[in-house]
C-alpha cells in the first residue's frame, strides 16, 4: 500500500541531538536539587516534557517527592529556556545528514511530510527556523497542542486530519525512541520505523513494536521504494 504521509520525529531523528535534551534535563533538574541518572532521562525521551519531568521526579524524589512535584512547572520552564538557548545559539545544531534531501525526495514523490515531537511549540519553532525547514514540510504538531502526547497516537491522528489522510496504513511513523514506535503502532501506521543512530540503540528498539529498523532517516526513501 503506497504511503501518503510520513510523520517524522525531530531530535535524534531529523535533528542531531548531541545529547542536548538529556543535558538540559539534567541541568534543570539539578537546579531544583535533583540528580537524575542518564539512563532514567533516556527512558522518557520522546514523551511530553512536563510529563517526563513528573515521571523522573516520581522515580527519584524519595520522601520529598511531593515537594519536587510542586516545582515541576518551574523545572519545565527552566528546561525550555535552556533548550531554546541551545537551539538558537549553539554552533553544533544541525540536521541529521540527508534529512532535507529526504524531505524533498518524499514530497517530490507525492508524500506529505509532517514533524511531531515531545517538545512544545516554543522549542519547535526555534528548531524549524534555525534549520530553515518551514518550506520543506507540510505540517508540524507538538505535544502541548494535543490532549495526549506520546506514546498515545493523538499527534499522528491529528496530523492525518490536518493533511487529509484517512487511512493509517498509508502513514509511516519514524523516530528514535520507544515512545515513537509505541505511538506509531497505536495509531495503526503501515510503517513504524525506528532509527538506531539516535537516542536508543538497535538492541533497545528491537524490544519495541515496529515494522522496520534503519540506521538514519537518510535510508527512508529506499525503504519506501522511492528511487
Amino acid at each position: 500500500m503506497p504511503i501518503e504521509l510520513v510523520v517524522c520525529d525531530i531530535a535524534g531523528t531529523s535533528l542531531e541531538d548531541n545529547d542536548a535534551v538529556s543535558h538540559c534535563f539534567r541541568e534543570a533538574l539539578s537546579e531544583a536539587g535533583l540528580q537524575a541518572p542518564s539512563t532514567l532521562i533516556n527512558s522518557v525521551m520522546g514523551i511530553h516534557k512536563p510529563l517526563a519531568i513528573r515521571q523522573i521526579i516520581s522515580e527519584i524524589g524519595g520522601t520529598h517527592k511531593e515537594a519536587f512535584l510542586a516545582q515541576a512547572d518551574v523545572i519545565h520552564h527552566d528546561f525550555v529556556k535552556r533548550m531554546i538557548d541551545y537551539y538558537t545559539h549553539d554552533p553544533e545544531v544541525r540536521e541529521v545528514p540527508g534529512a532535507s534531501r529526504v524531505f524533498a525526495e518524499l514530497r517530490a514523490a507525492g508524500i506529505k511530510i509532517a514533524l511531531d515531537t515531545g517538545f512544545g511549540r516554543k522549542i519547535t519553532n526555534v528548531i524549524i527556523e534555525r534549520l530553515a525547514w518551514k518550506n520543506s514540510i507540510d505540517a508540524s504538531l507538538c505535544s502541548d497542542e494535543v490532549l495526549r502526547g506520546r506514546p498515545h497516537p493523538d499527534l499522528i491522528l491529528q496530523l492525518m486530519g490536518i493533511l487529509g489522510v484517512s487511512d493509517p496504513k498509508k502513514v509511516c511513523k519514524i523516530g528514535d525512541t520507544p515512545s515513537d514506535l509505541q505511538q506509531g503502532t497505536k495509531a495503526g501506521c503501515g510503517y513504524v520505523v525506528g532509527v538506531t543512530q539516535g537516542s536508543h540503540t538497535r538492541e533497545q528498539l528491537m524490544k519495541e513494536p515496529h515494522t522496520h529498523l534503519i540506521g538514519t532517516i537518510a535510508e527512508l526513501p529506499k525503504l519506501l521504494g522511492i528511487a
